[in-house]
């Protein structure tokens, strides 16, 4: 029995041992099957990985097909290197320029256009729009501005804008848009859509009687509240200076019209001082004199004008100007012939121009920073350009002797003479002008003859030679090319952005002389620097004349805009 018993036990757990082992078989088959449902997942998650790559990369590969052969690039304009137009009127040619010339893209393909104006009794031949002075209500011959196309000299638009052009500025802003500011006489002011020509607005300012319209015409902040650049004018009458503001808007006047004691005014400009304080400064022939913006819109608005309170006054200058003369002291004596402004480190400072003595202002401080005496006399209003990287440089021109003149670079920071030259000078030969380079400095091109170690004159109507210097190469100048013509405007342009170096010629007869044909051109400085012979300023040549060349050839510019 008890063998039974023992066989009775062991069969009954080897049943239960069965059981045991069928129990633990099972679980792990369901595991095993989670497993296999898990793997089968997993491998259905990466087949949609594999296929959302795919048709991201068929998306991707897609748009830049579009973009690179089904959407067209836009067509980049063929400039043409150098062309030039005849403009005649048609009463038998007559026409007259003024010594008016800008360059703007006006009709916004991204190459600078050039505008000029001229006065005729008609539009210009091949004009699409050949509109009249009496069609906008001016007596004939009257003003017309015409935007000529920088790619090819095509007309983009002409139309008559007063009886006589006294001002032109194309670099106002209203809203998205820009414009000219025109200032006529008689007495009248007129904006113009860049792009159209379009007379958006024409009044004739009541500054008082028998008074002249001052240039330049100011662009000042918005004080009428409508988010555009609002104007402020002066004109002279007598000892004088009526100012009115104006509308950007629609021209309509802000205020009433005020009046400042100024005998003998000669000029004025606009300085914003680093607290953004607007300063309206005057000079007469011995002095300067100073008024915020604030004190003139108070004057012509009285205390009731709302417009004002945006406007400041900034803690220095009131320090430095007299309150009851509102003369601003300064260094050097002398007849003043011209005020201009000249980029600073810090902001932007005040260039005085004497008779023989240049000066300039801290634009912060008012204090003198320094001043060049001894210069010959100069002949008209300096251009600035880089003698060194990154620096800001005066170029003047001053009367040497009878009919030669002195081109003369001082350094903006001291007034230390870096360069100068001596030419034989025509009358009526035009200014100097200045392109950037990539090297952060300039390249300077200037009119007249050079002829060293000789007594000969120039004269008028002779022949006038373009050179160009560049601070690389101290003992070079390059004779670019020559004219006979009377050039009334020279101005040396980038028609693309760094690149496209070129230079514009406006001639023909004074305006104040008989009318005839005007012509205007453009060159590419590249043609003529390849077809340009090499000057040695002294007797020592450190290169060939062909190596000056193609390191003239090779040179990169910069653009300001």
């Amino acid at each position: 029995m008890g063998e039974e018993g023992g066989e009775g036990g062991g069969g009954g757990g080897g049943e239960e041992g069965g059981r045991e082992v069928e129990a633990e078989i099972r679980p792990l088959k369901k595991g095993g099957g989670e497993r296999a449902g898990a793997a089968k997942g997993g491998r259905l998650l990466q087949r949609w990985r594999t296929g959302a790559f795919f048709l991201s990369l068929f998306l991707c590969l897609s748009v830049v097909f579009a973009f690179s052969f089904v959407i067209p690039c836009p067509v980049r304009p063929v400039s043409q290197r150098a062309w030039s137009r005849a403009f005649a009127a048609a009463a038998a040619a007559a026409a007259a320029p003024y010594k008016f010339l800008e360059a703007k893209d006006v009709d916004q393909d991204r190459v600078q256009d050039i505008l000029f104006a001229f006065q005729a009794s008609d539009g210009i031949h091949n004009s699409s729009t050949n509109r009249s002075c009496a069609g906008e209500g001016f007596p004939s011959p009257c003003a017309f501005i015409t935007a000529v196309s920088g790619t090819n000299g095509s007309t983009l638009w002409e139309v008559p804008v007063a009886e006589n052009l006294h001002f032109m500025d194309c670099s106002f802003d209203y809203g998205d848009s820009q414009g000219c500011l025109i200032l006529g006489n008689p007495a009248s002011l007129a904006a113009l859509d860049l792009e159209t020509g379009k007379t958006l607005w024409r009044v004739t300012p009541h500054l008082g009687t028998n008074s002249t319209m001052l240039t330049p015409l100011l662009m000042i902040p918005d004080i009428d509240g409508d988010r555009v650049p609002d104007l402020l004018a002066f004109a002279a009458a007598g000892e004088e200076v009526q100012c009115g503001f104006y509308s950007g808007v629609s021209g309509k006047e802000i205020g009433s019209s005020g009046r400042l004691h100024l005998p003998g005014r000669r000029g004025h400009l606009m300085q914003v001082t680093k607290t953004g304080a607007h300063y309206v400064l005057f000079y007469t022939a011995n002095a300067l004199y100073g008024y915020s913006l604030k004190q003139l819109y108070t004057l012509v608005a009285g205390s009731e004008g709302h417009g004002g309170t945006s406007l400041k006054e900034d803690p220095q200058w009131y320090t430095v100007i007299d309150e009851a003369t509102h003369h601003v002291p300064v260094l050097s004596s002398g007849e003043i012939h011209y005020l201009m402004k000249v980029p600073g480190r810090s902001g932007t400072d005040i260039l005085i121009v004497r008779s023989a003595t240049l000066e300039l202002l801290d634009g912060q401080r008012l204090g003198s920073m320094w001043a060049r005496d001894g210069m010959p006399p100069i002949q008209r209003e300096p251009v600035l350009g880089s003698f060194a990287p990154d620096e800001v440089d005066i170029v003047v021109e001053g009367t040497a002797a009878p009919n030669r003149k002195k081109i003369l670079i001082v350094e903006g920071r001291s007034g230390d003479l870096k360069w100068e030259l001596e030419l034989l000078s025509g009358v009526g030969t035009p200014g100097p002008a200045t392109l950037p380079t990539a090297d952060h400095r300039s390249l300077f091109l200037f009119w007249g003859n050079y002829q060293p170690g000789q007594n000969e004159t120039g004269s008028e109507g002779a022949s006038q030679n373009l050179y160009m210097f560049h601070p690389s190469f101290l003992n070079v100048l390059l004779w670019m090319n020559n004219s006979t013509e009377v050039i009334l405007a020279f101005k040396a342009v980038l028609f693309e952005r760094s690149r496209h170096a070129c230079y514009v010629l406006l001639t023909g007869p004074e305006h104040s002389s008989s009318p005839g044909l005007v012509v205007l051109s453009k060159r590419k400085l590249k043609e003529d620097m390849a077809g340009g012979h090499v000057i040695w300023l002294n007797q020592l040549a450190q290169d060939t004349e062909q190596n000056i060349r193609d390191r003239f050839l090779r040179m990169r510019y910069r653009s300001p805009w």
